[in-house]
């Protein structure tokens, strides 16, 4: 059995690496056969700093399914077509936009220095915060703060784009059209009904909606509706959850 897992708020909590409990109850997990799969907003540069180095030829899924990695090579690269790059960028200059771009590796980021994305951006220093016009693609968008955020939202649902609103962040969250964290396991196999997901937020609820069981972190309303199961949004109790999947007569 398959299980994949989000990461932030839902087994890492505060943009922290993966606690010493946290990092056994995934190894338990491992050594009874199951296959661990990570799937998460961030683009793998920064989805490898909150593993151990042990986990770090896993199968996973960052930015939102733009990117796909197995074996410790990236497999699969979506990044935004020319013309809806365009757009994207043009949208940016004319809100006034603080944000974040992602490329294949290196990224752009006009942001404050506190602001909690850029403390957990590129923590090991090995990318480059280049001017987007020297990006060699754009695969994720993230709007940190912007004039009429309202407005901008309208315009971005406009677009050929897939964009999240993170409401206690405050951020506009922007894939390409299509991409999402279900297309992103799709490219490393897997098929519907075959895995189980523990996610906490709106970005989740693709891989949900295909998982044979789902447990929702916490409280989002509509997460927590198409879930099987759900947990507070307490790492306690999530690695309790992970345990209660070892079949009893394998854990003595």
């Amino acid at each position: 059995m398959k299980i994949v897992f989000d990461l932030d708020g839902t087994i890492c909590f505060s943009g922290k690496p993966l606690t010493r409990a946290m990092v056994q109850a995934l190894d338990a997990l491992a050594n009874h056969g199951y296959e661990i799969i990570f799937a998460s907003a961030r683009p793998i540069r920064d989805l490898l700093p909150v593993l151990p180095e042990h986990m770090h030829h896993y199968p996973m899924v960052g930015g939102n399914g733009a990117f796909a990695a197995a074996g410790g090579q990236l497999i699969s690269l979506t990044p935004f077509d020319q013309a809806t790059k365009e757009q994207l960028l043009q949208l940016l200059l004319h809100f006034k936009a603080d944000y974040l771009l992602d490329s294949s590796w290196d990224y752009a980021y006009t942001g404050d220095d506190e602001h909690p994305i850029r403390r957990n951006l590129d923590p090991h220093g090995k990318a480059r915060n280049l001017p987007y016009s020297e990006l060699t693609e754009i695969v994720k968008m993230v709007v940190l703060r912007c004039h009429d955020g309202d407005r901008m939202l309208s315009e971005l649902q406009q677009l050929s784009v897939v964009t999240y609103v993170h409401g206690t962040e405050d951020i506009m969250d922007i894939s390409p059209q299509g991409v999402d964290k279900w297309s992103g396991l799709q490219a490393l196999g897997l098929r519907p009904q075959e895995y189980i997901a523990f996610g906490n937020d709106a970005n989740d609820i693709s891989m949900f909606r295909h998982a044979s069981r789902s447990i929702c972190v916490g409280e989002h309303a509509e997460l927590k509706r198409i879930a099987t199961h759900s947990v507070k949004s307490m790492e306690e109790q999530v690695i309790e959850k992970i345990f209660g999947l070892i079949p009893a007569k394998s854990k003595f």
